[in-house]
């Protein structure tokens, strides 16, 4: 195997790995994020609007993880910088 089929093979493997443990994580802060806001809403429905508000920021601010994920998991497969290095090096 000649280095720039390692370097494909492990952007792709990386990026694989990364949307998985890049879509869980985000998954998970969602799921406690808006438990916690409706447990608040249950003990305090006058504030619900506020709390609602607030969650979704919130919610926004953890989705922005998981495209942050995505777009490096793009550029891994797409635009990788290190095929244009090992094809200046000579690596075929």
């Amino acid at each position: 195997m000649d280095s720039l089929t390692i370097i494909a093979l492990a952007s792709i493997i990386t990026a694989g790995f990364g949307m998985a443990i890049g879509g869980i994580g985000p998954a998970l802060g969602e799921a406690r994020t808006a438990s916690q806001a409706l447990s608040a809403i249950a003990q305090q429905p006058d504030e619900a609007n506020t709390i609602t508000r607030t969650l979704f920021v919130s919610l926004a601010f953890i989705e922005s993880l998981a495209i942050y994920t995505f777009v490096i998991a793009m550029i891994l497969l797409f635009a990788n910088p290190f095929w244009d290095f090992l094809r200046a090096k000579g690596g075929r």
